[in-house]
């Protein structure tokens, strides 16, 4: 069995406040080393630990078993399995410094071993390194897991987390859908989704107390809007604003809802989460963006100024800027405000779209064909990782060990 990683909060109220919502690690397999690494010479010191060692992780003899791969490791200190044993043996006994550098000597040695860098991160996020953790959890993410679905769902679920910490909720709310085409509805992915919809930069541990009832309110509207249960979400708003007509983002979370059912009424939500902060970009930038829509160019054009100037680093408020000044004629105002949104999101499709527009407005008819193919390049991949994503299956349904998948 390849190392499994369950995130146990998903199992019973019992278990999830005994384990304390962590991944956790069943006995890891070794995992072929790369060739240059190898060491075939004899050694009967060698060779004697690690059949010691794995005689004791067998019988789930961890410490014996730790003991056992360092004396093998004294002897190959390249061993890359060696390192990979002891840093998930450490993890389960909730040793996460040690269990941190193990892995790292895994991934120095063998950096292409996608579940050792998702291990480590989660390793980084208990020791609350939480940079170098969204850093190894994305590495993870995209090196793979060996179809081991319970490990995606908790690097899914931390990496989402740490977006949100670092104030990336869109980004974090769309790592969160994962859950809801598999039919996890479970209070944290819920606590998350709250998270994300208010726009708050917290971990669900840094949380004000006071704060979890609409905190669980707005999750249970954005995971029905993800899910498309526009009633249930519907509901799920108006006991949000309700209850907290003043809040920031309650406003800006239920107009976000509105835009593609009555944008009119969309729009009096933004207008009003701007009256509660002044200073709201995300609303600027929406407001914006359905000008532009209607061809209201000069009513758009202040919004999406003030939008850049308040978040010079938000690619999407570059992208309405760059498009509301090439309706107005202003093209090589345009050009440069594209142009640095396409540098902030290279991987958006969307960018190299407007991007590719103005420079053929411009007369840059090379740069332009080159956005374009661009824009087609990224579109595929993009909707290749959808089509993907949804072929996820429930979150109940059994992994590739006969397991239940894990859910957050």
């Amino acid at each position: 069995m390849a190392l499994a990683s369950a995130l146990t909060l998903l199992a019973t109220p019992a278990a999830r406040a005994q384990t304390k919502g962590r991944a956790r690690a069943r006995r890891p397999q070794p995992q072929a080393q790369a060739p240059s690494q190898q060491d075939t010479r004899p050694n009967p010191a060698f060779d004697q630990a690690v059949r010691l060692g794995d005689e004791a992780r067998n019988a789930d003899r961890l410490d014996e078993a730790i003991a056992h791969y360092a004396d093998a490791l004294k002897q190959r200190p390249k061993w890359v399995d060696g390192w990979w044993y002891i840093g998930a043996i450490l993890y389960e006994k909730d040793r996460y410094e040690e269990a941190r550098d193990a892995l790292r000597n895994v991934v120095a040695l063998d950096p292409n071993r996608g579940p050792a860098w998702a291990l480590l991160g989660l390793c980084e996020f208990q020791t609350r390194e939480y940079e170098r953790a969204g850093s190894s959890l994305l590495r993870g993410r995209a090196l793979g897991f060996g179809g081991n679905q319970e490990l995606q769902a908790v690097v899914t679920y931390h990496a989402a987390l740490l977006y949100i910490r670092f104030e990336q909720f869109e980004v974090g709310f769309d790592a969160l859908t994962e859950f809801v085409r598999a039919g996890n509805e479970s209070p944290k992915v819920i606590e998350a989704f709250g998270l994300a919809v208010l726009r708050m930069p917290y971990l669900p541990s840094e949380m004000p107390s006071d704060r979890r009832d609409m905190v669980m309110t707005a999750g249970r509207a954005g995971f029905d809007m993800a899910a498309r249960r526009m009633e249930q979400a519907r509901a799920a708003f108006d006991t949000l604003l309700a209850r907290y007509p003043n809040e920031p983002n309650v406003h800006y979370a239920f107009g976000v809802y509105m835009l593609g059912q009555d944008a009119d009424a969309a729009m009096k939500e933004f207008k009003r989460e701007l009256e509660i902060s002044p200073q709201h970009f995300p609303a600027m930038t929406q407001m914006a963006f359905e000008y532009l829509k209607r061809d209201q160019f000069e009513d758009a054009l202040p919004l999406a100024e003030k939008a850049v100037q308040l978040a010079p680093k938000m690619f999407a408020a570059r992208n309405v800027l760059g498009r509301v000044l090439l309706d107005l004629g202003q093209v090589e105002r345009a050009v440069k405000e594209l142009e640095e949104g396409t540098r902030l999101a290279p991987n958006s499709p969307e960018m190299h779209y407007a991007l590719g527009r103005a420079y053929r407005r411009a007369g840059r008819e090379a740069d332009a064909k080159r956005e374009v193919a661009l824009f087609q390049k990224l579109q595929q991949e993009t909707d290749a990782r959808r089509n993907a994503q949804a072929g996820v299956g429930s979150g109940e349904e059994a992994n590739g060990n006969g397991q239940p998948k894990a859910k957050p």
